[in-house]
């Protein structure tokens, strides 16, 4: 293997934020360094047009006056896809006839502006970004960031070898069939596609718009993840952006993960990559997973109508709103594209109807384990044999990619290992929309067990001070929250998931309370005479907790409780007042028991 790459300064966030904040560098003496190292990779190819001094020198001055503790992503230096607006900067989306210059910069692009991240360049691309390789470019193919003989991955081909060489800290690309997912596998970095819609495409350059998302290259999946929530501002005026909702639920420490079964992987081009997602399954069992094999057929055809259905039409659309002849159009591109006008109206139709069931099959296939994990591309290939053969090679790239978009999930790609060429492999970890959060938390475990490198550099992928588990609280539930009962869509509607079952301390009486259906249990705190109860802990997203308590009615409320276990949770605890009209259940144990028996007296 080629040595690593040093780059003269570790671009990790919270790092960059540490020397600003000691004094020991300043953001423009940074862009310097980096200025002088990135001349080293001219032929890797990555930029398309890197700012000049004079041209970031407006987001230089705009830090001025701020401390580098008052903004989240002060002075750290970020890569923007040139599909991607950036105010007077021009667009080209990978073409030479075409030169957008923008008076606003993207939307997504503002938010991290007004986070005091500072834009390096415009990246390579994949025409119009359509393609999964970084070579259909009229301003030449985009080099792996380990060997630029090697394709990098496309369509956001320079902003992941941007992220890979250590030129910037993130970068941004774009993701409609896995173009934010295969070059991350191909550079050994995290590549996160958010949930459709969640962050804003105003200002992006439309490939297949309906399933265009912006996606997301880090050095971690923390990382990434810090910057999605930067990111993820509602935007009125885009039709696109949907509104956010609670994940489905959350990975627990013990979790089930779907793999497709062998003989439905097709990892010929490596059989050593067989080997390298064996090795994945097992990472994954040692931090509490548990692998289910699962059927892939559904996943597959759905991957199959993005290019052999009437979605082709609507990239042709896009392309003719930029450009007047197909010979201003990669010859490649105008391949994928051609013979898209014989779609009907009709033939659209059919395919949504099919796309409709598909949905329904894969959907209950994700939603009998927590996550699913794929390989996210076969492998890599040489630039010269992409070339030569251009359609047949790309289209193996999105084996495992281009039904996401589709099929409404959210991914992140994460490191997986080398093959024997010494080139980086990837997996994909998925799962339902919204779920984003909870599938980097997750993806930030499996990177730590493959590799302790990050990108095609010798920087060290350091731990962050930051939570194993996405920000999240514990409630205790004793009554009708209960798994199975009346009020149990509260938590899970709110993306909670069962962490245990115990019982409290032996310091609780515990009542029938007056009133219902639905009918409900009070817990009161007594020193001298309680007994032991059992509960739930279910543990919900912090930022759902507070809906979840404004609906708890009078004369219940939130408290501490004490478990058998001498740890304490956050659970219902009674009022006195209502005792008046209850019932001491204490005998009981708990309201499982206490409902069987009113059901025996009942009937």
């Amino acid at each position: 293997m080629k040595a690593p790459f040093t780059p003269p300064v570790r671009l990790d966030i919270d790092y960059l934020q540490e020397l600003y904040q000691a004094g020991e560098l300043t953001p423009r003496e940074l862009l310097g360094q980096l200025d002088e190292y990135q001349t080293a990779f001219a032929d890797r190819n990555p930029w398309i047009h890197y700012l000049t001094p004079e041209e970031r020198e407006p987001f230089l001055q705009a830090l001025e006056g701020h401390s580098p503790e008052s903004l989240p992503l002060y002075g750290v230096p970020f890569a923007i896809k040139d599909n991607v607006h950036l105010k007077g900067i021009p667009t080209t989306v990978g073409n030479r006839h075409i030169s957008i210059l923008p008076e606003a910069s993207a939307f997504v692009v503002e938010q991290l502006l007004a986070a005091g991240a500072i834009p390096v360049g415009k990246t390579n691309l994949d025409q119009f970004a359509t393609g999964l390789n970084g070579t259909r470019s009229d301003f030449g193919p985009c080099g792996n960031a380990f060997d630029a003989d090697w394709i990098s991955g496309g369509s956001s081909s320079g902003s992941a070898v941007a992220v890979a060489l250590g030129l910037v800290s993130f970068a941004l690309g774009t993701d409609t069939a896995g173009s934010g997912r295969v070059p991350a596998a191909l550079n050994h970095i995290i590549g996160l596609k958010p949930t459709l819609g969640r962050l804003s495409v105003d200002g992006v350059v439309p490939a297949c718009q309906s399933l265009d998302c912006v996606a997301i290259f880090a050095r971690t999946a923390l990382q990434a993840n810090q910057i999605l929530s930067l990111a993820d501002q509602r935007n009125p005026t885009d039709p696109w952006q949907r509104n956010s909702r609670p994940p489905r639920g959350l990975v627990s420490e013990t979790f089930s993960f779907g793999i497709p079964p062998a003989d439905q992987l097709g990892l010929t081009e490596y059989p050593e990559a067989k080997e390298l997602f064996d090795a994945t399954v097992e990472h994954l069992e040692a931090l509490g997973g548990r692998a289910v094999e699962i059927d892939f057929h559904p996943f597959s055809e759905a991957a199959a109508l993005l290019y052999k259905g009437p979605w082709v039409c609507e990239r042709q659309l896009a392309i003719r709103a930029l450009v007047n002849a197909p010979e201003q159009v990669h010859s490649a591109v105008v391949e994928v594209l051609a013979g898209s006008d014989k779609y009907s109206a009709g033939d659209t139709f059919n395919a949504q109807y099919r796309l409709a069931s598909l949905k329904q099959q894969t959907d209950r296939i994700v939603r009998s384990v927590d996550i699913v994990v794929t390989p996210t591309c076969p492998g890599p290939y040489t630039i010269n044999d992409m070339i030569a053969d251009p359609i047949v090679l790309n289209a193996r790239l999105g084996a495992f990619t281009n039904f996401m978009n589709l099929l409404d999930y959210a991914a992140v790609s994460v490191p997986g290992g080398f093959l024997e060429n010494n080139l980086p492999w990837g997996v994909t970890l998925f799962g339902f929309s919204w779920s984003d959060t909870e599938l980097c938390v997750l993806a930030d475990r499996l990177h730590r067990r493959v590799t302790n490198t990050i990108g095609a550099t010798s920087d060290a992928l350091i731990p962050e001070d930051r939570p194993r588990t996405a920000r999240t609280l514990d409630v205790a539930v004793c009554g009708a929250h209960l798994e199975g009962y009346p009020l149990n869509s509260q938590l899970t509607d709110r993306g909670a998931v069962l962490v245990r079952r115990i019982r409290t301390a032996p310091r609780y009486r515990f009542y029938a309370l007056a009133g219902g259906p639905p009918y409900r249990p009070g817990l009161v705190r007594s020193e001298h005479a309680g007994v032991a109860i059992e509960v739930e802990v279910w543990r919900m997203p912090e930022d759902r907790f507070g809906t979840f308590v404004a609906g708890i009615p009078h004369p219940l409320g939130i408290g501490q409780l004490e478990l058998e276990d001498g740890t304490w949770a956050t659970g219902f605890i009674c009022e006195p007042c209502g005792m008046e009209g209850a019932q001491d259940i204490s005998h009981t144990g708990g309201w499982r028991n206490y409902m069987a028996t009113r059901s025996v007296t009942e009937n």
